[in-house]
């Protein structure tokens, strides 16, 4: 288990990596291609920067 939430997201990121590399997602905000698909609160898909921090759904 990581230490923090950033670890976390980039486990999942690796994880998306691995299994969908056609698909790439950018970040509004910075632009970024580290993105991760996360569940959100309500069990709905959001998306997080890894490297900025916004998310989105």
């Amino acid at each position: 288990m990581p230490a923090s939430i950033h670890g976390e997201v980039g486990d999942l990121l690796d994880a998306a990596l691995i299994r969908n590399t056609a698909t790439r997602l950018v970040c509004p905000s910075c632009g970024s291609l580290h993105v991760a698909q996360v569940l959100g609160d309500n069990g709905g898909i959001s998306y997080v920067c890894t490297a900025c921090g916004h998310s989105w759904s």
